[in-house]
Order: C-alpha cells, then structure tokens, then sequence
C-alpha cells in the first residue's frame, strides 16, 4: 500500500502535469485518479475537491521550485548578474515540463513552460473561486520576488529616473507571464529569446551603458502576426 504522504504528493505531481498539458477545466478526478495509480477514495482522504487539490498544488509547486528562484535571485550576486541569470533561465525553457517529470505523455513536450496556475486562474468562472485564489496567491509571490529584484536595481543605480519598484516588478511579470503563453502557443522558444531581453530592458528602463546584447542565435525566427487592435 503506497504510504499516504506518497500517494498525496504522486497526486499533485500529476494535476500539475495534467493541467499544463491541457488545462483546469478538461482535466477530471477520475483522470487524476488514473494517471496517479490511485484510487478515488485515496483522492477524498487527502482532498475535498479538483479544486482544494490545485490550491494544494499551487504551493507544492512553490516549495518545488523555491531553489531555482533563490538561485537566481540570491543575495550574494550583484543584481544585473541577477538579471542575466532570469533571462538565461527563461530562455531555456522555464522549469522543467512537469508533464514530463510526472510521466504524463512524455513523448509530448514543450519548449516553452511557464505557470499552470496563473494561466488556469484565467480560464475559469467567477465561481471557481480556489483555483482564483490559487492563481493570484502565486503571482503575489512572484510580485514581491521582481519587486525586491527591481529595488536592488534601482538602489545599485542602475535604472534611469526614480521608479515604483512595485509597479514595475508587476509589470515586469505580466510581460514575462505573457510572453511565455504566447510562446508556449507557437511551441517556440526563439519567440523568448527574440523578445526577453529588450521586454525587460525596456520595462526596467535599464541605463543603456548596463545593457548587453543577446548572444547570435543560428536559428531564425518567422516574425509573428500582429496582434489585433496593434
């Protein structure tokens, strides 16, 4: 019998995967159920609902990934060194693909990752108010990081005027956050690296003489339809 600590993490490993490789909405227990090798009764022992679950799974997935962030944002580097090091870790590819980690189609991959949770907190209904709740706790995170990010710059000198680090490290999100959907839609990490950098430079309004040039890269990249209404 799979030891209940166990069987609580295999389930939200697996709706972690399951959501991104498709979304909230067309994901079900009973398929959470299946890809996790558990029962349902296993399911309701540990959660009240699909929905309890992905709140769940929204801080499993902050504890998971806390590593990466305070490597990139650790307190003995220098902030622009700080910077280079989100840019190289957004244009690999994010975090691994939990999918793959979880075993959930792993012949089936992208090359661009981003959250699950923020991206479901905006298909649902007004109802769904945890997996809501879900989405704006893990942005609020994210905020705060690009927000003490922002201040480090801004005290370091090395942004031009006098910015709302607030403002600007949520900005610096949405852009990041929407950057990698409409990557991840095209299946192109060259659309990141194309666009990361400027994105952000311009966002910061990082002084010209701390900017540096993205690394040639020797594949092309198709330019993208306009946006409508641009």
């Amino acid at each position: 019998m799979r030891e209940p600590a166990k069987t609580r993490e295999k389930l939200l490993e697996t709706a972690i995967a399951l959501v991104w490789q498709s979304n909230y909405c067309s994901v079900g227990v009973e398929e959470i159920c299946q890809r996790a090798g558990v029962t349902k009764g296993a399911f309701y022992h540990h959660f009240e609902s699909k929905a309890d679950l992905f709140y769940e799974a929204a801080k499993h997935e902050r504890e998971v990934t806390r590593g990466d962030w305070e490597a990139i944002f650790s307190h003995d580097l220098d902030p622009l060194e700080q910077l280079e090091r989100l840019i190289a870790f957004l244009t690999a590819g994010g975090p691994e693909p939990r999918a793959v980690l979880a075993g959930v189609d792993p012949g089936r991959t992208f090359e661009v990752t981003g959250c699950p949770f923020f991206s479901a907190g905006g298909q649902v209904g007004l109802e769904e108010t945890k997996v809501r709740q879900a989405a704006v706790e893990m942005a609020e995170h994210a905020v705060r990081d690009a927000s003490a990010f922002v201040g480090g710059l801004k005290t370091g000198g090395y942004l031009n005027g006098d910015p709302d680090v607030e403002q600007i490290g949520r900005m610096a999100f949405m852009f990041v956050q929407g950057l990698l959907i409409y990557a991840r839609a095209h299946n192109s990490r060259a659309i990141v690296e194309a666009d990361l950098r400027d994105g952000l430079y311009r966002i910061l309004d990082l002084k010209a003489e701390y900017r540096r040039e993205a690394a040639p890269k020797e594949h092309g990249l198709a330019k993208a339809p306009a946006a409508a209404g641009l």
